[in-house]
Formats: structure tokens, sequence, C-alpha cells
């Protein structure tokens, strides 16, 4: 199968997929694949690799292939900021099933390829499917392909159109940090379902106004964080963005002296 991202550039679903861990940086609002392990060997990759990558005031989704074989070797996907209403999420579908294969580029040039724009969530978030746009629910789902544990590309037409992180809580982590190895606790799945409220809108346009409901749950969620005492990792991870959103929109301001 030969899959098109943007308007002009393609890869061929071919090799093996990745054998690492995903990454959830939720202080960050995207999900690394790649055995980098921080800013200098991330640094190292792309000089090393071609494809899409972030630039200076642009965030693309990256994907990075190795110069010899061509194919996939690391990828780093935005989380988009806006989550589908619930009617629009049902319309997700869960056909057809997850198949994993590797990606080889056609040609060995750079490309960009547009971040995803719309969120759409599961009961409990066991999925986060991200779609390029909504329209992609009027058509049926071609194929996916699992490029590495539990991250899935979702083809329509021949046609990269978005991706899915499966059992998104378990690879919470902050930075290039693994994530833990232990199953996450359910005070810590019911909490990350809370921060990612939080974090997209419409709810985050309210915490952006100060609304005070928004407010209230903003500061509860952050105390519950401080407080858990299992899973701190996870915890931690979460607590890194939500900390930000306290400080910025929930902290009285402070007085100025004369």
């Amino acid at each position: 199968m030969r899959l098109t991202f943007g308007e002009d550039w393609s890869a061929t679903v071919a090799g093996d997929s990745l054998h690492v861990t995903p990454r959830f940086d939720f202080a960050g609002q995207r999900v690394r694949l790649g055995e980098y392990r921080d800013v200098a060997e991330h640094e190292r990759l792309l000089v090393d690799t071609f494809g899409s990558r972030d630039l200076l005031w642009d965030t693309p989704d990256e994907l990075r292939f190795d110069r010899s074989e061509r194919q996939l070797a690391a990828a780093q996907l935005q989380l988009p900021g806006e989550s589908a209403p619930a009617e629009d999420c049902v319309r997700v579908p869960v056909t057809p099933a997850v198949r994993p294969g590797g990606l080889r580029a056609d040609e060995a040039r750079d490309f960009r390829l547009e971040a995803t724009t719309v969120l759409c969530r599961t009961p409990e978030d066991t999925v986060l499917t991200c779609l390029r746009d909504l329209d992609v629910l009027d058509k049926p789902v071609e194929a996916r392909i699992g490029i590495a544990p539990d991250v899935a590309l979702l083809v329509q037409g021949g046609a990269f159109v978005g991706w899915s992180l499966t059992d998104p809580a378990r690879y919470l982590t902050t930075g290039f940090t693994a994530p833990d190895s232990a199953t996450p606790s359910q005070a810590t799945r019911q909490l990350f379902a809370e921060c990612l409220e939080l974090a997209t809108t419409p709810v985050f346009d309210d915490v952006f106004d100060r609304e005070p409901a928004a407010l209230n749950r903003l500061r509860a969620v952050d105390l519950a964080l401080r407080h858990q005492r299992e899973d701190r990792h996870r915890a931690d991870a979460l607590l890194a963005l939500i900390s930000n959103l306290v400080e910025d929109y929930a902290d009285p301001p402070t007085e100025q002296k004369p």
C-alpha cells in the first residue's frame, strides 16, 4: 500500500514497525516514537535522517526516515488542541483492525506534514484518535497501519488522515523520559481524563476566560495530583501541564508594590 502525506510526498507500507515504547509527553502535548533520550540525541537524529520536522514557530507532525534504507526511524505526533463533540466521537470507526507495518519513503527528500486538528475521545479515554478534520468521519477508513505499539496511522483514499493512540494513560511521561512500565492506577486514568478535558477546547476556553467553574475544576485536579501517592511518575507528568495552567489562570494576580 502506498500512502500520500500532504500534497506531493508518499511512502509505501513495508518492513517492520518501530519496536519502541510510545512516550506521551503530556506537558508538551505530543507523542514521541524513537530511541533518542534527550534533546541532544534528538538533534543528532534530525541530522542523520530526512522527512518532516518542526521548525521555529512551526510545529507540524514529524516523521523521520533513515537515509540508507529510507525506512521510518522515528516520529513525533502533536495532540490537537480541540476535542470533538461527543456525537462526532461516536462516529469514529473501530474497523478495520490495526495491522503492524513500517513505512519506506518513496524518495529521500524533506516534506511538511500538517498536524491533525481535532481530537476524538472514547469513553474513559481508552483510545485517542487525532484527525485531519471531521470530514474524515464521513467516509470509511481504509486501513490502520500500526507503526509502533498502540500507535496507528489512519488511511483513507490512500492518504494519511490521522493517527490513534491506544491506552494513552499507560504512556504518560515528561519530556524524553520512558514511561512507567507498571499498569496505570484507576485514579491516574480518571485524572488523566479530567486533565485532557481541561487542556483542550471547549473546556480550555473557559479556563482561558477564567470562568469560575472551570477554574474550580482546575484547582481541584491540581490538588488531587499533588496528593496522589501511587503512580507518581504519571501524576507528575499530568501535573507538569496542570500546574502551569493554575499559575497562568487560576492563581490570584500578584500585587505590585509602588
